[in-house]
């Protein structure tokens, strides 16, 4: 079963999702489309959720789903692009949607920063990894060139690198895949951020790499107090240090909710198909991995209704209108679904069907 994920000591502690005076982030009614020659590429389209200090969101759905593009729109990072951004993205009481170019590129580095998936092409191949790092921390301080390389061995230190204090002259391809996604976090953290957003930090590490880097997030987070996202398609990922959920699917969220209720009591049938189809290492292997039907849906063009419902195993169940009402996420509450299966029959059909097959 897919709750044990969670075990005992772990930080998915059952937080809700609401917002609260707590709230350090806050995105509302987030909107990022693209207009191509095709169409309008409908990447996020009203997406709303909160995060508070010293709590880990993840944010999980399959490629193509909007995740990435929903960070990039946080740090503010299509202002240079054809996309359409629209609805509010709060930022400890300060709205960046419609702030200033200047004014969210102080704050990006400084008070929110971002690991980027792929280090190698993320850092710039030309200059020393100390270097970007330097130059990182001097954008947001007024210091000289020497302090600013020692606070970068420090920090190269402090996330696992050795010998520090030679290697920060060395080059991205000078390191090996761990190793530069340790620098990339060195980066990230330089100037102690209070938002940290990691776009599937792990991808393409082997599996001792990846718990290394895991509890280098926590264990940093921890230090810094830092509101975590956290965006993988990687559910194990999920359960080591999410405090809440957010599933995106087609550029909305389905499902949204404490960690805990995620894993234990999910109620939309695409969080059953991820949970489904995850492998489990905690158990004999009995039976195939199952997979969620067919493909994700083209943002260009969604299937009207429920964006799911083509995939969707209960579809048009007892005559409920998935083809032509779009679902909404319950406001307000602690565990919102955008489906429209009744609460108590989607509660009926994963502990009669979907418990018993995880």
């Amino acid at each position: 079963m897919a709750t044990d994920l969670l075990a005992d000591g772990q930080s998915a502690s059952g937080g809700t999702a609401r917002s609260g005076p707590q709230t350090f982030l806050d995105v509302r009614d987030l909107r990022i489309h693209f207009p191509t020659d095709d169409g309008l590429v409908k990447a996020v389209d009203g997406l709303s959720f909160s995060l508070e200090r010293g709590r880990t969101l993840g944010i999980v759905g399959e490629s193509g789903s909007g995740k990435s593009v929903t960070s990039l729109g946080i740090l503010g990072l299509h202002r240079q692009s054809r996309a359409k951004v629209s609805g509010e993205v709060w930022l400890d009481g300060e709205e960046l949607i419609a702030a200033s170019a200047e004014r969210v590129r102080s704050l990006r580095g400084q008070r929110m920063s971002m690991i980027f998936q792929d280090p190698l092409t993320a850092m710039h191949p030309y200059f020393s990894v100390g270097a970007q790092i330097v130059e990182a921390y001097r954008v947001h301080h007024n210091v000289s060139k020497k302090v600013a390389r020692q606070h970068a061995i420090d920090m190269l230190g402090r996330v696992g690198i050795p010998q520090p204090a030679k290697r920060v002259d060395d080059y991205p391809h000078q390191f090996s895949g761990g190793m530069r996604q340790r620098a990339m976090i060195a980066m990230a953290l330089v100037n102690n951020p209070e938002l940290l957003i990691a776009d599937e930090p792990t991808t393409a590490l082997d599996v001792t790499v990846q718990a290394q880097i895991l509890d280098l997030i926590r264990d940093l987070q921890e230090e810094f107090q830092s509101a975590v996202i956290m965006i993988t398609h990687d559910l194990g990922v999920v359960a080591e240090l999410a405090d809440d959920i957010l599933v995106m699917y087609g550029g909305k969220s389905v499902e949204y909710g404490a960690a805990e209720t995620i894993f234990r009591r999910p109620e939309h049938p695409y969080a059953w198909g991820l949970l489904g189809s995850m492998p489990r290492v905690d158990r004999e292997v009995r039976e195939r991995l199952i997979p969620v039907k067919g493909t994700p849906p083209s943002l260009i063009n969604l299937p009207s209704g429920c964006a799911f419902h083509p995939r969707c195993p209960y579809e048009g169940r007892n005559g409920i209108p998935c083809r032509t009402q779009v679902p909404t996420l319950a406001e307000g509450s602690d565990h919102g679904v955008a489906c429209h299966i009744p609460p108590a029959d989607r509660q009926r059909i994963f502990s009669e069907d979907i418990a018993p097959a995880l």
